[in-house]
């Protein structure tokens, strides 16, 4: 079955450097699974262990060992959150907002492989970007082997609505899609569109809704429209669902030994569909041909 190209996932140029990035890992001995990243339902559960663990406990001290993708210095951090205490901790498309009481906030954004490591007294984590420092001496540190995790302070909210949203609709995803000139995959991961999906997810989103992440995004049929908008909150919640009972005190890394199609090591679905995966512009793109290509 011949697949449509699309021009919206990243220009030629990108996939080139992305290529000679691969390139480096496979001589570097970086682990094979370098570019599975926590997604929308990991965070979720994160912020839920990291509310238990550090809700209402006091930033005694940081530190900054590498903050190259940070929008804030060590002392302008410390200026704002040391002394403060965590009031809560949620999440907000793919980051975790950190808010304290004295106003201020931070997000970390995971990126590709950033991971949060809990500590007792010392951090000993190995790329370690920020460690934060709480009363009776726990501890938080955010490592990343890439060194492209971010963290902002006071991060502007954003008027795209998260993938869990109540304005993530049907009407919204009509009206999106109808201007959208690409594959519906794109789509789902376009975080200008709809904050949250990952690469993994779009796949499980796609293939529970009988879509071909090869469609374009403009013809797809509005029943198809309904079905995407059902099943794009019912696949995230389920999917927390199973981390939460696989994995229950999870705060960093990923875990998706349940996922239905995007999976490396199954080669037919629950239903026996064989899963097809095509390298679409650095995308690992998993389906079957079960699902409907409407271009």
């Amino acid at each position: 079955m011949k697949q449509i190209e699309d021009t919206n996932l990243f220009p030629s140029i990108l996939t080139l450097l992305y290529v000679s990035f691969l390139y480096f890992v496979n001589t570097n001995d970086l682990p094979a699974n370098l570019f599975i990243m926590p997604e929308l339902p990991d965070l979720q559960v994160f912020s839920s262990n990291l509310n238990k663990a550090f809700s209402g406990k006091k930033l005694m001290k940081l530190a900054i060992l590498h903050g190259k993708n940070f929008s804030v210095t060590e002392a302008q951090l410390k200026k704002a959150i040391s002394g403060a205490s965590i009031k809560t901790i949620h999440r907000e498309g793919k980051e975790l907002i950190f808010d304290f009481d004295n106003g201020n906030s931070i997000s970390l954004h995971m990126m590709l492989k950033g991971v949060l490591v809990l500590f007792q007294d010392k951090n000993e984590a190995k790329n370690t970007l920020v460690e934060f420092h709480f009363d009776k001496g726990k501890g938080l540190a955010l490592t990343d082997q890439l060194k492209q995790a971010r963290l902002t302070l006071n991060p502007v909210e954003s008027q795209v609505p998260d993938a869990l949203s109540t304005k993530l609709n049907t009407n919204y995803l009509r009206e999106e899609l109808s201007k959208f000139k690409g594959i519906v995959k794109s789509f789902l991961v376009d975080q200008d569109i709809i904050r949250g999906i990952g690469n993994a997810y779009a796949d499980e989103i796609l293939y529970a809704a009988g879509i071909s992440p090869f469609s374009l995004a403009q013809k797809i049929p509005i029943e198809k429209v309904k079905l995407l908008a059902s099943g794009i909150k019912k696949v995230l919640k389920d999917a927390e669902k199973s981390i939460r009972k696989i994995n229950p005190e999870i705060v960093g890394g990923e875990e998706r030994s349940f996922l239905k199609v995007h999976h490396s090591k199954k080669e037919k679905t629950a239903k026996g569909e064989t899963i097809r995966v095509e390298q679409v512009k650095g995308w690992s793109t998993y389906f079957t041909d079960s699902q409907v290509l409407y271009n």
